[in-house]
């Protein structure tokens, strides 16, 4: 069976207010196994980032200035996600955006379409009624390292949520084989991505914007279930 982890960033939220996807990140699962096949892109959304959503990601206008737009993109993503189980944490987010960017680029197909759509945050509070069920959560108790991500990104938190929905949907599971012990796979799934070009920014931030990124993070504490701590 074959699953793809998706996750992406964008410009901020919400969408009707014009926002864009600036990163898409897709990791492949075989038959409960991570593979290490994964798909990755950054976007020129065509459009200035909130300020709010750079804090959160990292990604600058700049950093994706010289990027290609969804268009130039889609068919080699669809390729990798076509007739596959998709896994996305509150999935109603990510799929409004790729169902948007697919409208833009003048496909009429949805993502719905295509895969079939299983929601990890609706597992997740099944699983923990009463319980804070963001990423971080999961990751905080299911002992995932989270060590080497200092910021969100799209292909980073799709691997961390790999491991966490292999952990919580069957326990000791093995990410690379049976014969390993859930110590030994967590500290051998090292999450190979380099981001020391990445540049973290230091945003001058007038009472405007920041009234703005305040009530970013209070939407999406509603919309995804998580806070975010400063």
């Amino acid at each position: 069976m074959r699953q793809i982890i998706l996750d992406t960033e964008t410009t901020g939220m919400p969408l009707e207010a014009g926002h864009r996807i600036i990163e898409i990140g897709a990791v492949e699962i075989v038959d409960r196994r991570m593979t290490g096949n994964h798909y990755q892109t950054y976007l020129n959304p065509k459009r200035s980032i909130d300020p709010g959503s750079i804090a959160v990601h990292g990604i600058t206008n700049d950093d994706v200035a010289d990027k290609p737009e969804f268009k130039e993109v889609m068919q080699e993503f669809l390729s990798f996600i076509q007739d596959t189980e998709l896994l996305i944490h509150n999935a109603p987010f990510d799929t409004a955006f790729i169902n948007h960017e697919f409208s833009l680029a003048g496909y009429e197909k949805k993502i719905e379409d295509l895969c079939e759509i299983k929601d990890t945050l609706l597992i997740a509070r099944k699983t923990h009624p009463g319980k804070r069920n963001s990423l971080d959560a999961l990751c905080a108790r299911y002992n995932v390292d989270t060590s080497n991500r200092e910021l969100h990104g799209a292909l980073i938190d799709a691997k961390l949520l790999g491991q966490v929905y292999l952990l919580m949907t069957g326990g000791q599971v093995g990410f690379f084989g049976d014969e390993q012990n859930l110590n030994e796979q967590q500290s051998n799934h090292s999450l190979d991505i380099d981001y020391s070009e990445r540049k973290i920014m230091t945003v001058e931030l007038t009472n405007e914007d920041l009234e703005e990124h305040q009530q970013y993070l209070e939407d999406l504490l509603i919309d995804s279930d998580q806070s975010i701590t400063w």
